[in-house]
């Protein structure tokens, strides 16, 4: 079975939380064993992304930058990649998905940053405030062809 993961942080409204859980029912419609993680609860190991086929990253805007725990993992990303050549860290097909009160200038920032991971599945999807019925279907959409990307 392919493994996927979700790593996204959501805390105050819960509303990059809700498009996360989403996300992780189009993988596993499409057959994928999800991991989810909330940066918010905790560190994520940066050493076990190697195990994962695929991954979808998700956050709030915060400042119009991503929320620290998704740069944390990227920071350790890096360190493992880079400094202790650790293979499997590059090369994953991923998606991304965030909230907004208003700007949404998050997109460019996770475009930037996740491109280190390997090759971006569909276009970021973004949502201003709670996510509707329609962005839950987009999200589900999201992972189900994040899934068809994977390995």
């Amino acid at each position: 079975m392919v493994k996927a993961l979700v790593l996204y942080h959501s805390q105050e409204f819960g509303n990059t939380g809700k498009m996360a859980e989403a996300v992780a029912d189009g993988l596993r419609s499409a057959g994928c064993e999800v991991t989810l993680h909330n940066t918010d609860k905790g560190r994520f190991d940066a050493s076990t992304f190697p195990g994962y086929a695929c991954v979808a990253f998700g956050s709030p805007d915060y400042y119009s930058y991503v929320a620290g725990g998704l740069k944390t993992f990227m920071d350790d990303h890096y360190i493992l990649h880079t400094r202790k050549g650790v293979k499997g860290m590059k090369e994953k097909p991923y998606a991304l998905f965030y909230s907004h009160g208003g700007g949404g200038k998050v997109r460019e920032a996770m475009l930037g940053l996740f491109k280190y991971v390997g090759t971006l599945v569909g276009e970021p999807l973004g949502c201003p405030g709670e996510p509707t019925k329609d962005v839950l279907v987009k999200c589900r959409e999201l992972g189900a062809a994040l899934a068809k990307k994977a390995k």
